[in-house]
């Protein structure tokens, strides 16, 4: 099965449902901004009642490096996911695990993507000028694919039990990131939509395992 995270998590309960269905990573929003914000502690508790083959991914948006490693630290995250105009130079220390989002706006090509963090894993969202993910909107995939022939990429962006084979078909991403489209509102995930979801990415083919989240400076989860 093609790897997924589950982004936005709040309660322990879909936390447990994602790492009963398969999910590889759980998502973490600790930007403030964000409707699906949680705090660290919150966060922590969560991440300490999952199994072990569960990674915590924390979310954030131009914050501090000191405040992302503290939250890193104190969480127990895997892996951070940056969604600002972050600079490497500044958070790939000491072999930081990190994925750098991408927001694709119509205009996107695949070649403006090869100087988006080089080797880094990106993850492909929705352009919206306000929100910084979890828009629910779909990425163009034509654009996506070619940027996934390139480099390692996660797709996110308006995925849902209903388009995610056409999506896995068309861009053949190296993983999944889904988050309003299994839930009832931001933040609360629906158990029904979330088991949908994963028995439609369990029925694309071909299947791919699960690896790694690889930063530029190669470090690895």
């Amino acid at each position: 099965m093609t790897p997924v995270k589950i982004c936005g998590i709040t309660r322990v309960e879909d936390a447990a449902l994602a790492a009963e269905l398969g999910a590889t990573w759980i998502g973490f929003v600790f930007w403030p901004g964000s409707p699906r914000f949680v705090t660290r502690a919150a966060a922590a508790d969560i991440l300490a009642a999952m199994p072990p083959h569960l990674t915590g991914v924390g979310v954030f948006v131009d914050q501090p490096p000191a405040e992302v490693d503290a939250t890193a630290a104190q969480v127990g995250l895997g892996a951070v996911q940056l969604h600002g105009d972050e600079s490497p130079d500044a958070y790939l220390v000491g072999g930081r695990r990190v994925i750098k989002a991408l927001r694709v706006a119509p205009e996107s090509s695949e070649s403006a993507a090869d100087a988006v963090w080089p080797g880094a894993t990106l993850l492909l969202d929705a352009f919206d000028p306000v929100r910084m993910g979890g828009t629910g909107r779909q990425v163009d995939w034509t654009v996506a694919a070619a940027i996934a022939r390139r480099r390692r990429t996660i797709l996110s962006g308006g995925l849902r039990a209903e388009n995610v084979q056409e999506a896995l078909a068309r861009v053949a991403p190296y993983a999944l990131d889904v988050s309003s489209g299994i839930e009832t509102t931001p933040g609360i995930k629906d158990s029904a939509r979330m088991r949908a979801f994963f028995d439609a990415v369990r029925r694309a083919a071909p299947p791919s395992p699960a690896g790694p989240i690889e930063s530029t400076s190669g470090a690895q989860s």
